[in-house]
Formats: structure tokens, sequence, C-alpha cells
């Protein structure tokens, strides 16, 4: 065989083991995340919808997302409750608040001064993203306060994600997300509240 042809064949045969080892690397690399998460109890497979609600009388104040390129741009979820303060009594109407659209950005809060107690999600392949709605709480006539947004969640894109209710007396009333069309992932800053030891008359404060 021609020396340029032997030249040839043999790089096309390095090509093809260089990207055998790739692949190998990168399902190894899959394997391994799966197995660090799969102790998590996610409410979620990656392209499904999930319906995930706090049992009555509890409040959502913690969740975690991973996301994978591979399966859709999408993330696995998992939310944890906890009962609310007596102070606040027993909620006395719960409900599902607007749906955000796949693909957009949005900034959503609860109506009738609610606090977050749920959240359902539909993932739509033509945008690679997510629908989402709140399931929101109403306490009595009880009005939010001292409002803040955390920092970015997570703090770059594609990146595990984690928040964590960051002091007692704070509650969920919402969030604010930004949606990259190139990455094809979400960023959230949570709507964190006080809520007033008195009942009161003002809506959304």
């Amino acid at each position: 065989m021609h020396p340029a042809l032997l030249l040839a064949a043999a790089l096309l045969a390095t090509a093809a083991a260089q990207h055998r080892v790739h692949q190998d690397l990168q399902g190894h690399q899959d394997l391994q995340e799966l197995q660090d998460h799969q102790d998590m109890s996610w409410v979620n497979g990656y392209r499904q919808g999930f319906n995930f609600q706090c049992p009555h009388g509890e409040l959502l104040v913690a969740s975690r997302s991973f996301f994978s390129e591979a399966h859709g741009s999408d993330r696995l979820w998992a939310f944890e409750c906890q009962p609310a303060p007596e102070g606040l009594g027993e909620p006395s109407d719960c409900w599902w608040d607007d749906i955000q659209r796949g693909g957009l950005e949005w900034t959503s809060t609860c109506s009738r001064n609610g606090l977050v107690a749920g959240v359902q999600s539909k993932y739509f392949e033509a945008v690679l993203d997510r629908e989402w709605q709140f399931y929101c709480c109403y306490y009595k006539r009880r009005c939010p306060y001292s409002c803040m947004r955390t920092s970015d969640i997570p703090e770059r894109l594609r990146e595990e994600a984690e928040l964590v209710v960051p002091s007692y007396g704070y509650f969920i009333r919402g969030a604010q997300t930004t949606f990259s069309g190139v990455l094809r992932d979400r960023q959230w800053k949570y709507i964190l509240c006080r809520m007033t030891d008195f009942d009161c008359e003002f809506e959304n404060l």
C-alpha cells in the first residue's frame, strides 16, 4: 500500500480509538454523576412533569436541582417542607397560582399574600425548558414584609443548584427567573418574606 495511504489509515484508526475512549470516559462520567445523585429523593425524571405538594400545614423551605445537557438540558428536582410556625395558624385556603411558560423570563409571587407550599412543572422538548406553577396557601389575613430576593441560584448556569431558606421566620413567596436561550438553563432568585404577627388588610406588600 502507498505510504500516504498507510499513514491516512493509521490516523483514522487512531482517531477512531480516541473517539471510543472519549465515549467510554463520557459514559463513565455520566454513570458516576448518576450514582453520585441517586440517593436524592428526586420528584421527577429527566423530561418528566411533576406535581409536588407539601403536607397540609407545611411550607416549602428548600430545593435542589441537578442539570444534564445530555437529557434534554433538563434538571432533576428535590424539595423539602417544614411545618408552618404555630403563630401562623392553619392555612385557610390553598390554590395553584398562574402558570409561567417555558422559554421565557418571568416573575411569579403568590397572589392574596399566599406562601409557597408546592410546585408543579411540565417539560417542553420544543424549547428545552419547563413551565412552572406555584401551589400557594393563605394564612388568615397575615401580610408579608421585609421581603428580599436571594442571589442567583445556581450561581452559574448548568451548575447544581440549592436553596435553603436562610433564616427562621422567612417564607418563600415566589421567584424571579432568567432563561438562557443559548445554554438552555434557568437561574432563580427566590422571593423570601417575613409575615406580620397580626391580621391586616393589605394585599401583596
